[in-house]
């Protein structure tokens, strides 16, 4: 009993002797354990500050030139560079590996798994900077004024670039394919790689009656040029994909198919009703889906996309007006001989067009232009 003064009517009876203590993990209207309701979360995306070091470039080159007279000059280089401490998200809250195979099936949800680290969560990916890679080349540059008629530029890269992105940029590595191999399981050639490309152009005065002492004759027959950029590469790295996304979250990126023989590239026509023949271009029949629970054991970027030959050359005709007046035309081909030059593969194993090309880089384009000068 609680008297509130002499001054005050009001009193308080406090009587304990019915009062129970309720479980909270019995439901008051049933009696029973609740069921407790799968969290909905989102991914998580965190830094691992332990031993993170700071990613480093070390890069370095040694090359020689040789001049060929007064104006013609060739040098030629090694390029490299180590890359260490790459970054790249590697998924933490992982089930064990005999789960994987019941969550690819569907039987079991990944955030209720029996082994799951943190139960009710997706992917908990900590951002690492623990990759490595590397870059190797020999560089060849011609520089040549070749007297008055001729200049001409010419370069040559023989190249091998290897990282572990998982990334369309070839910048951020993105998430580790498979979190329990962790980066080396992406180890590949990296986006940009590409073992040969050539590159040249030039202009070229034609110098038929370019000193005539006729001036009629040396502005309608004289004053052509012609001129050209020419690129011959090898093609991109092509990452096949296939199977499911075995581990879950944004930042596990999927998984690759099997293989089972060695990598064969064809140009052969495809059957088909769309209007646009189909060319297959790498046989299909040695890759197959992994079983359940498993990675693939086909490398990253293992296939080499279509490379390039493409000329683009001009005709210039130049008609003069006296020393500084003049009408200039020019004729201006773009893929000049029409060569077919397929860009992009299927790289979905069971897509109706897996390992087929899907785009292609414009047929030939020409334009005319003139340009009025004085």
């Amino acid at each position: 009993m609680y008297n509130a003064g002499p001054n005050i009517p009001f009193s308080l009876n406090v009587n304990l002797n019915n009062v129970q203590l309720q479980d909270p993990n019995i439901l008051l209207q049933t009696g029973a354990a609740p069921t407790f309701q799968t969290i909905k979360a989102a991914d998580i995306i965190g830094l691992d500050i332990n031993g993170y070091k700071p990613t480093t470039s070390t890069q370095y080159s040694a090359g020689v030139q040789h001049s060929f007279g007064a104006k013609t000059v060739l040098s030629v280089s090694y390029v490299g560079n180590q890359n260490r401490h790459l970054n790249d998200y590697l998924n933490t809250n992982l089930p064990s590996l005999s789960d994987l195979a019941l969550m690819t099936g569907g039987t079991l949800n990944y955030q209720q798994a029996p082994s799951l680290l943190y139960k009710g969560f997706r992917a908990i990916s900590q951002s690492k900077n623990e990759a490595n890679g590397h870059y190797n080349s020999m560089q060849i540059d011609l520089n040549s004024q070749a007297g008055r008629d001729l200049q001409l530029r010419a370069f040559y890269t023989l190249s091998k670039s290897i990282d572990p992105t998982t990334g369309g940029s070839g910048q951020d590595l993105n998430g580790v394919t498979n979190p329990y191999l962790g980066w080396r399981y992406d180890l590949g050639p990296s986006q940009f790689d590409r073992l040969h490309n050539f590159s040249a152009n030039f202009i070229y005065n034609i110098p038929v009656l370019r000193n005539s002492s006729n001036g009629l004759m040396k502005s309608l027959v004289g004053g052509w040029a012609v001129s050209g950029i020419i690129t011959v590469e090898s093609g991109l790295p092509v990452n096949f994909t296939g199977g499911s996304n075995i581990v879950g979250g944004n930042n596990s990126p999927g998984n690759r198919p099997n293989i089972n023989g060695s990598i064969k590239y064809e140009h052969s026509p495809v059957a088909s009703t769309d209007p646009f023949q189909h060319i297959q271009y790498v046989d299909t029949s040695v890759f197959s889906t992994p079983a359940a629970g498993t990675w693939g054991n086909l490398t990253h970027n293992a296939i080499r996309g279509p490379g390039r030959d493409n000329w683009n050359l001009s005709l210039f005709k130049t008609f003069a007006f006296g020393e500084k007046a003049g009408l200039q035309l020019k004729l201006e081909t773009f893929n000049t001989f029409n060569h077919t030059q397929f860009q992009t593969v299927d790289n979905g194993l069971g897509d109706s067009r897996f390992g087929q090309f899907t785009a292609a880089y414009p047929a030939r384009i020409v334009q005319l232009a003139g340009k009025v000068y004085f």
